[in-house]
């Protein structure tokens, strides 16, 4: 009885001290930062965008570089046309994007497969007006070269599954969060040290904006713009 009490009390020591380590690195890895590299021009605007929890990347729909319509279909948003020009993407956990509508909803085995990686990813892609996107707390703005942003594209593209023909995969659901959006198969695991606003930070570092070493929540991405 003593070696079970023993085994149960390190395995509850060992619980804390994980989640100290985990919160400490949570609040203080974001504040080490990386400056922007130098650029010879700034052509394209792209936006970071939150809603308090989850960034987004946000890109012109159209640019010489590449027409993003041509894959994230118009079509596969319930009301979206060419007046949306801009397209608001982020990666993170399938079932957490598909079965938590509202953070009331959000059910103790989805939560725990999200920290833990067990579940497959997706990327949410939302289109956007130009009105829409005013720069605040919320959204922030950035300048790309036009090499920056295509490595931000490549970055993005290579985040997407394909089919056997090459083109991106629509989640077909009655998960979306408005009439503008929908969901397509996305690579890796998301995990409590993989998480999408690390996806937002590595896009940034990916195009040669401020970056920092490691975050896993919203603030450690908005706080760059500062």
């Amino acid at each position: 009885m003593k070696k079970i009490l023993k085994a149960m009390f390190k395995f509850i020591l060992g619980i804390f001290l994980f989640s100290g380590l985990y919160i400490a690195a949570v609040f203080l890895l974001p504040k080490i930062t990386f400056n922007a590299e130098p650029a010879d021009s700034k052509d394209i605007n792209i936006y970071v965008i939150t809603n308090g929890v989850h960034t987004d990347i946000v890109v012109p729909v159209k640019t010489t570089l590449i027409d993003w319509s041509k894959e994230i279909k118009y079509s596969d948003a319930e009301a979206v046309d060419s007046t949306y020009t801009y397209l608001g993407m982020g990666w993170g956990d399938k079932g957490f994007y598909l079965e938590t509508p509202t953070w009331a909803e959000l059910k103790p085995s989805v939560a725990f497969k999200a920290a833990f990686g067990i579940n497959s990813t997706a990327i949410h892609a939302t289109y956007y007006k130009p009105k829409q996107l005013i720069v605040n707390d919320t959204c922030k703005q950035a300048r790309l070269s036009h090499l920056q942003y295509s490595r931000l594209v490549n970055f993005i593209k290579n985040t997407f599954k394909y089919d056997s023909n090459g083109h991106v995969i629509n989640i077909q659901t009655d998960a979306n969060y408005g009439k503008t959006d929908a969901f397509y198969e996305a690579k890796g695991r998301y995990s409590m040290f993989n998480t999408c606003n690390g996806w937002t930070n590595k896009a940034l570092k990916v195009s040669g904006q401020k970056y920092c070493l490691w975050t896993a929540l919203d603030f450690g991405v908005i706080q760059l713009f500062k």
